[in-house]
């Protein structure tokens, strides 16, 4: 009876390792493990975070695209010519431009550097002329219209827009500049008449409203100027005839 219960414990011993050797070959090592054979297909999470590969090509255009459009944006930037000289100034907005667009080193003409003259003419009616010549040694800028004020008169007289030229009158030394000053109303509307002793002809900077420098003083006739409040002036021309105009 031991020696048939010893023969089937071998048998079965036997047929175990039977088993296991066969499971060995399929799996290619010693053994087989669960965890091992699932590792061989890639995990939900590892697919998601994987694009495909029209995925990628989407991508890489988007990428593409972003980066075309950063490049056009950086080349507009950099293209010059971001400022224009205030009434169409002689200023360059290139290298040595200030902000104001007119170039830095701009001489302006003032009381300083020029000598002003202020004669009343026959036509038109009522006007005076107002001519600025430089007397420096190098050219100056007439900027917008000449500010006047009368002994002390409290008000400012309005420019004649239509009066302003396409570019500002840069007088070279010895050359001169004009503006033309309408005193009163040819009609006799206006208004708070009077008659001035003393003018004061006030020159502008590089922005409106801003000085330009020591003002002009030209001196009137003995029996004085008669304006009311249709007082204006023209901006600064190079010519008289478009001063008066």
């Amino acid at each position: 009876m031991r020696t048939f219960r010893h023969a089937r414990l071998l048998a079965a011993t036997g047929a175990a390792l039977t088993a296991l050797a066969l499971t060995a070959c399929q799996n290619g090592s010693g053994t087989r493990d669960e965890g091992a054979a699932q590792s061989g297909t890639p995990s939900a999470s590892a697919q998601a975070s994987t694009p495909t590969q029209d995925q990628a090509s989407d991508q890489a255009g988007q990428s593409a695209g972003s980066g075309q459009s950063s490049g056009q944006s950086t080349g507009q930037s950099a293209q010059p010519g971001g400022s224009t000289p205030k009434d169409g100034g002689s200023g360059s907005t290139g290298q040595g431009a200030g902000d104001d667009g007119y170039p830095q080193d701009l001489a302006i003409c003032n009381g300083s550097n020029t000598r002003t003259t202020a004669q009343p003419v026959p036509r038109p009616l009522n006007h005076m002329l107002l001519t600025v010549t430089n007397t420096g040694s190098k050219p100056c800028a007439l900027l917008y219209y000449p500010v006047l004020r009368f002994d002390e008169m409290q008000w400012v007289p309005q420019a004649i827009e239509d009066t302003k030229p396409q570019a500002v009158p840069m007088l070279d030394p010895g050359a001169s500049g004009y503006a033309g000053v309408r005193l009163s109303a040819a009609d006799g509307s206006g208004t708070g008449g009077d008659t001035g002793r003393k003018l004061t002809v006030a020159f502008q900077g590089r922005t409106p409203d801003s000085s330009g420098g020591p003002s002009a003083t030209p001196p009137l006739s003995a029996k004085g100027v008669y304006y009311d409040s249709a007082l204006s002036v023209s901006y600064w021309q190079t010519d008289v005839e478009t001063a008066l105009n």
